[in-house]
């Protein structure tokens, strides 16, 4: 009996907001090194594919007992923590647009991968948003991953997998991170100096995005553009069609924040359906819950539900590159309107 029984696995602290069941996995494969040479972390933007990437490799190099990595406190540890590991690089996307991954930086990957680890038992490359590179890029990268150095580990990340070639992800070991509970978020939140409502507020806002919650906290301009976009959208409902499309230009002007902006209105329309449903409990905005609930009692569901689909379509319509101008005007014209209420 005794001679069956499994040696206890403990799930190590890693500097990581929620999924677990990820720590775990990567945990016990560091610890009994039976490690991939290239893993794949897929989710939403900012739900902690590349924190996790970060902890994994600060593990892969700690040079504490295996059941403490990564302990932070070793020199590896801190070289890790200020970027600063000779055998630990983060590539992001460049080019023009600060948006494309280069063929030049996969080839520094490949020159890099072919050298010896300086200080730690690997070298580990963590490239973010791979997704984004080029064809060139992806194609280097291809071979890299079909021939990788025995010393070496690849750490991708991606928004959206879906773009990628099949063959580079059958290439790795694929984690698909989901959205983190509230809860966990809020612990954060408070950990980081939070005040309980701010707390409450920004874990609901974030829509499972750790990254997300810990920005709005530090970055005033995030909770600036929220009360923004907001307030726009609010207006917006008591204008007519000559000003809504001046504002569908402008939204097209700044068409790198317009994912931002479409999910955060999908959010309040969504609160608006659960509060006509009668379940003003569970919505997220509920620092204006009197604004949610005069505009439930002006819409009716169906409108309500119509909208939510009209910002489904333009977000997908965004990312599949159409142009944005008239992604905007389409959603903007389909917005319900009603007249000024009386003074």
């Amino acid at each position: 009996m005794l001679a069956q029984m499994q040696p206890t696995f403990i799930l190590p602290a890693w500097p990581v907001v929620g999924h677990e069941w990820a720590v775990a996995l990567l945990a016990r494969s560091a610890a009994t090194e039976q490690v991939r040479h290239a893993y794949l972390f897929t989710g939403p933007a900012q739900v902690g594919k590349t924190t996790l990437a970060r902890a994994f490799a600060q593990t892969l190099n700690c040079q504490a007992s295996s059941e403490k990595r990564p302990c932070g406190l070793c020199d590896s540890c801190q070289r890790m923590a200020r970027d600063a590991h000779p055998d630990a690089r983060l590539i992001e996307p460049q080019g023009k647009s600060g948006r494309e991954l280069l063929i030049d930086q996969v080839r520094g990957i490949i020159h890099e991968a072919a050298l010896s680890p300086l200080l730690g038992r690997r070298k580990v490359f963590i490239v973010r948003e791979v997704d984004r590179g080029n064809a060139p890029a992806m194609n280097a990268l291809l071979k890299t991953l079909e021939e990788p150095p025995p010393s070496v580990v690849l750490l991708l990340t991606s928004s959206y997998p879906e773009r990628l070639l099949p063959t580079i992800v059958s290439r790795c070991q694929v984690l698909s991170l989901r959205p983190v509970a509230v809860h966990q978020i809020e612990e954060m939140l408070r950990a980081h100096g939070a005040a309980e409502e701010r707390a409450q507020l920004l874990a609901r806002l974030a829509n499972g995005r750790p990254g997300w919650a810990l920005t709005a906290l530090t970055d005033e301009s995030v909770w600036q553009s929220r009360q923004e976009w907001l307030d726009n959208l609010n207006h917006l409902l008591g204008q007519g069609r000559n000003e809504r499309l001046a504002y569908a230009e402008r939204m097209a002007a700044r068409a790198q924040e317009a994912p931002e902006m479409l999910a955060l209105w999908a959010s309040w329309w969504r609160d608006l359906l659960l509060w006509q449903q009668g379940c003003p409990e569970v919505v997220t905005h509920i620092d204006r819950r009197e604004t949610l609930a005069s505009q439930a009692s002006r819409l009716s569901p169906d409108q309500v539900r119509r909208f939510l689909m009209a910002l489904g379509s333009a977000s997908r319509y965004l990312e599949q590159n159409v142009n944005p101008r008239l992604v905007c005007e389409s959603l903007l014209l389909h917005l319900p309107r009603w007249e000024a209420q009386p003074a």
